[in-house]
């Protein structure tokens, strides 16, 4: 829905508002919308989700009575989050560019949108695996916030240039002004190079947010392999291209986007598989990552 852009803006707004609703158990119109927006989504399996949107309501009005709720607040903030992303963003191509205001905008998109999946996750986990259930915690499931705040910033760090073609700019506008720069000199390769001190400290942040996350994954307990490998996965992966972007001599401008090889994520899978056990050799594994992504004049 929210990325239907043949819709208007306002409509995209009203229907996020809806399916909302309809989530929270408020009513109908889901379908309703959902049609709207089905209409101009060019990916046939966003288009089937669009179309299914009622089946997708009813399986979440069908769960158990806690689970129920946890869906129900973790889609309350994630619909936040994008109509957040719609109301700042207003513009539809580079001509029309803006960006978040401040530094704590853009930490709080990135809970809205992923910090706050980390947390349901990690409630998911503790109510329904019981070697898990004295696993949880404050200091868990602050982790698990950051562990998705790790993911979401190396997303935003990566998809700078194609964000800045569609209108959008994470990187904080008053962060940008400390160097003299403007949203649009970022469309310009000599203005985004002007840009890299605040990358280099949007690095910096999103690193220590994956030793938060590192910390998360080395507690689960060893027989929850699968949970190890589901959190050792997307943190490798995460790690590897933030090491790329932080080597990239301008990631701002990158054409095409940084990324990864899939024979690198092919190499990085394999070696997680024996390393699941080991809380030494996965650390290696992330300590062995890590020193790619030391920003430049950061010992």
């Amino acid at each position: 829905m929210a990325d239907s852009r043949l819709v208007p803006r306002a409509d995209r707004l009203a229907h996020l508002t809806t399916l909302r609703r309809a989530f929270a158990g408020g009513g109908a119109g889901a379908a309703t919308v959902a049609q709207a927006c089905s209409a101009h989504q060019a990916q046939a399996a966003e288009r089937e989700l669009l179309e299914r949107v009622d089946e997708i309501v009813a399986r979440v009005a069908a769960l158990p009575d806690a689970d129920r709720a946890a869906v129900a607040r973790v889609l309350a903030t994630v619909t936040e989050g994008m109509c957040v992303d719609l109301e700042w963003f207003p513009g539809k191509d580079a001509a029309g560019v803006a960006a978040l205001g401040t530094l704590e905008d853009l930490d709080r998109y990135t809970y809205l949108v992923a910090g706050c999946v980390g947390e349901f996750w990690t409630e998911l986990h503790v109510a329904h695996r019981p070697r898990l259930a004295a696993w949880g915690g404050a200091a868990r499931l602050a982790d698990g916030v950051r562990f998705g705040k790790a993911l979401q910033m190396t997303n935003v760090l990566r998809d700078v240039p194609r964000d800045l073609q569609q209108g959008r700019c994470y990187l904080p506008e008053r962060a940008l002004a400390a160097l003299g720069l403007a949203p649009r000199d970022l469309l310009d390769g000599a203005g985004a190079a002007r840009a890299r001190p605040l990358i280099d400290r949007l690095v910096t942040l999103t690193l220590d947010h994956y030793d938060a996350a590192w910390r998360y994954a080395l507690a689960v307990p060893r027989l929850e392999w699968r949970m190890r490998l589901a959190c050792a996965w997307p943190l490798l992966i995460g790690l590897a291209t933030l090491g790329a972007l932080a080597a990239h001599p301008n990631p701002v401008a990158a054409r095409p986007p940084v990324k990864i090889a899939r024979s690198r994520v092919r190499n990085l899978l394999a070696r997680s598989v024996v390393a699941v056990w080991s809380n030494p050799a996965l650390a290696a594994e992330a300590a062995r990552l890590r020193p790619r992504v030391q920003p430049p004049g950061r010992s």
